[in-house]
């Protein structure tokens, strides 16, 4: 077992890569399943030395059975620089890893207590590669200001011609707070080269966790990228919370039917290409982000 040099236990820090079945693809989180006893100093150390988007630590809730495995868990997320409310992808790692560690999950599913709410993760093997399923907190959507929408695009070096007019900007909740631009072409989305500070500035303002930027290449597939200077980060490779915030705008703005499934692709321009899938039930606010997650070799 690592020590830390005063002698204490150093927790284990699991390695994974959510939305992708490729250790390369996708977004790599670190998990750590049992960070009883670690702080918010600890956790935020952890999360900077190991340099992922987001590191979720978990402690479990009393199970209520001495030799049952537990089910509900408290769990914080940290980015490089700072706790986030929720994310998305270290919680499909998070759920894979407990799955693997015990075997199966249960029936029921997990139940993750984060600082954005209560989520619900079920994980499904039957065809041997482990998927998993959030259940989001209630999103909700929002106008987003004309004078932050000129900033962001400028700090993204974008002009207004260059947005698609059928995806107007909004700013988008299902755990975390997003700006979603949409890019009228592919080629647009493509070509990413922004002012970090100063979208970070505005986004620190604006309490935003990522800006969700997309290009719609049919009805229900997405192609998406999200900038994250506030966690330190130049962009995330796969991002679940946004993926909910934009299951959210879709069905507020009308652009899907109340029941449908979304294929969302994010990091192919980064090399690191990864798979969300999207699913609105007709009568159930929540948004349903499912994904495939595999460990890291260390």
């Amino acid at each position: 077992m690592t020590t830390y040099q005063d002698g204490t236990p150093a927790p284990e820090v699991l390695r994974y890569a959510a939305f992708t079945t490729d250790p390369a693809g996708g977004n790599p989180a670190g998990v750590v399943l049992d960070a009883a006893g670690l702080d918010d100093t600890a956790m935020l150390a952890i999360a900077a030395e190991l340099g992922y988007s987001e590191t979720a630590f978990l402690t479990a809730r009393d199970s209520g059975a001495p030799s049952a495995p537990a089910r509900a868990y408290d769990v914080r997320y940290f980015s490089p620089k700072a706790e986030v409310p929720f994310c998305g992808h270290a919680t499909v790692a998070a759920a894979v890893a407990l799955a693997e560690r015990d075997g199966s999950a249960p029936a029921d599913g997990y139940v993750f207590a984060t600082p954005a709410g209560t989520v619900p993760v079920a994980v499904d093997s039957a065809d041997g590669t482990p998927r998993a399923t959030l259940t989001s907190v209630a999103p909700r959507v929002a106008a987003a200001g004309a004078d932050d929408v000129a900033e962001a695009l400028a700090a993204l070096g974008w002009d207004a011609g260059e947005l698609d007019a059928g995806l107007p900007p909004r700013i988008a909740f299902a755990g975390a707070r997003h700006l979603v631009l949409a890019a009228a072409t592919r080629e647009r989305l493509a070509a990413l080269d922004y002012d970090f500070a100063r979208l970070e500035a505005l986004m620190r303002r604006l309490d935003l966790t990522t800006v969700q930027l997309v290009w719609r290449a049919s009805a229900d597939v997405f192609h998406v990228r999200d900038p994250f200077p506030v966690g330190g980060v130049v962009e995330d490779p796969a991002t679940g919370a946004a993926a909910a915030a934009f299951g959210a705008y879709a069905r507020e703005l009308g652009l899907v039917p109340a029941a449908t499934v979304l294929t969302l692709h994010q990091g192919d321009d980064m090399g690191r290409p990864g798979v969300l899938t999207v699913t609105l039930r007709e009568g159930d606010e929540r948004v349903r982000v499912s994904g495939t997650a595999v460990r890291i070799p260390a």
